[in-house]
């Protein structure tokens, strides 16, 4: 299945993919300079030039927009702003109700931007589907059912029949369908849009142009990179796993790489014995779980189950042949009707994972500085609402938004190696037992869910 596999993201191995940006060779200066060219710098440019028309504005990316996480996931793009239901009722239960409708009228500006901008981008509101493949994880789903409609999400519990209706697999007991809070993009497509709509409002876009330096001059920031440097008012960064540059950072976020495989086109036999025609995002139910989705010619996207942490990051951590082995055979027993089809595509990324697995927020040099991390995977959505956050910050802003208790707190910071490693460590092989024990939690887990540290991958 992975014989002739190229290992680069499906996403980017686009024809289409837009011919690099020069890099900045010279001084300059901005009322507002963005450090990343993912979906959170794209939509901090994005909304800071809708909000003020004629700033001036730069976005530095250290290699090629999209090139990191924003061209490597699934394209799902979720309302959830707080890692899911269940995470967001443990941290927020008091807030669940404004954080709901907030991400749900997040995910409809992502939409209407979409459309107003006519970014052709596979946009597909087609919901999601969260499937049940072990026997507890079916009550499981009974629950957050119950959970996301306190709420007036409308999820719907399906029976392993109805589950298998919409997509045919004999490993499926039950599912919960999301029909309003969920759409699916060509992640790559969409932030190519998005950067073509903030060129056309101005906005300066420098590729392989890392931002080296940080710091105070007068009354702005100064950001210097290899061959030029900006003089700026104001800073936002939006660096995601990568290590930011505020060193207190360091602590809240750890970088967990995510594998991906991509199958080639299913023929029309392989199509009808799977079914799948309303193209609905899929997620199982476990702690490390599978995530997949029917591209717009037919191929499926099959990613997740295995976190893998490491002490570096670099290209050398986005190829690990033990993780698409272990992917290539969970994909056989999920969908044994497909047996022969061959995956085209495997790939990995990293993602800015924090102790919450939710963005947070803060600000530096008198407010000169704000910055949104820590999306843990769902920062496709939530980006945007970061973006928005951001922006409050940097300009003072009392806003609905700012006020919130998620917006004004961090998670708990990741201890020093070699702890950090060992806790990790000791957690990923605790999941994986929960997992393997019916989703039983053993004493670590336990320990960590009273800390407000309970992790799933």
């Amino acid at each position: 299945m992975l014989r002739d596999v190229q290992h680069t993201p499906f996403w980017l191995d686009n024809p289409a993919r837009p011919e690099p940006r020069p890099p900045l060779v010279e001084p300059i200066t901005a009322d507002l300079t963005i450090i990343g060219g993912g979906f959170s710098g794209l939509w901090t440019a994005y909304l800071a030039a809708e909000r003020n028309p004629g700033i001036d504005i730069v976005l530095l990316d250290g290699g090629r927009v999209a090139g990191a996480a924003t061209g490597r996931n699934g394209g799902f793009v979720a309302a959830s702003l707080t890692h899911g239901i269940s995470n967001g009722f443990a941290r927020w239960p008091a807030q669940m109700p404004t954080l709901h409708r907030l991400g749900q009228e997040n995910l409809d500006g992502i939409i209407a931007t979409i459309e107003a901008e006519q970014i052709d981008c596979d946009l597909q509101r087609s919901g999601e589907i969260d499937v049940a493949v072990a026997p507890y994880q079916v009550g499981e789903l009974r629950e957050m059912v119950d959970e996301a409609n306190s709420l007036g999400a409308g999820l719907e519990f399906l029976s392993a029949e109805e589950t298998r209706e919409r997509v045919n697999s004999p490993t499926y007991l039950a599912g919960a369908f999301d029909a309003h809070g969920v759409a699916m993009i060509d992640p790559a497509r969409l932030a190519w849009g998005l950067a073509e709509a903030v060129a056309r409002r101005g906005v300066r876009i420098f590729e392989h142009t890392p931002a080296r330096t940080m710091s105070r001059m007068g009354s702005g920031m100064m950001v210097g990179t290899d061959h030029g440097r900006v003089r700026t008012g104001r800073v936002a960064l939006a660096t995601s796993a990568y290590p930011p540059l505020l060193k207190r950072l360091d602590h809240y976020i750890v970088p967990v790489y995510d594998s991906v495989l991509m199958t080639e086109p299913l023929s029309p036999t392989q199509r009808a014995d799977i079914g799948w025609t309303g193209r609905e995002g899929v997620s199982d139910a476990g702690n490390q779980f599978h995530y997949y989705r029917m591209s717009e010619d037919g191929r499926i996207l099959w990613g997740g189950y295995d976190a893998s942490y490491y002490s570096d990051m670099g290209p050398h951590r986005e190829n690990n042949p033990e993780a698409f082995g272990r992917l290539a055979a969970h994909f056989e027993q999920t969908f044994p009707q497909l047996e022969g089809l061959r995956f085209t595509h495997a790939w990995a990324g990293a993602i800015d994972t924090c102790s919450r697995f939710s963005a947070f927020w803060g600000t530096a040099n008198e407010g000169r500085v704000s910055y949104s991390l820590g999306f843990t995977g769902l920062g496709v959505g939530a980006s945007r609402f970061g973006a928005q956050v951001m922006l409050d910050l940097l300009w003072g802003q009392d806003t609905e938004r700012t006020r919130l208790p998620m917006v004004r707190t961090k998670p708990i910071p990741f201890p020093p190696r070699p702890l950090r490693d060992i806790g990790i460590s000791l957690t990923r092989r605790s999941i994986a037992a929960a997992d393997n024990n019916a989703g039983r939690r053993n004493l670590w887990l336990r320990t960590l869910d009273r800390l407000g540290l309970g992790f799933d991958s």
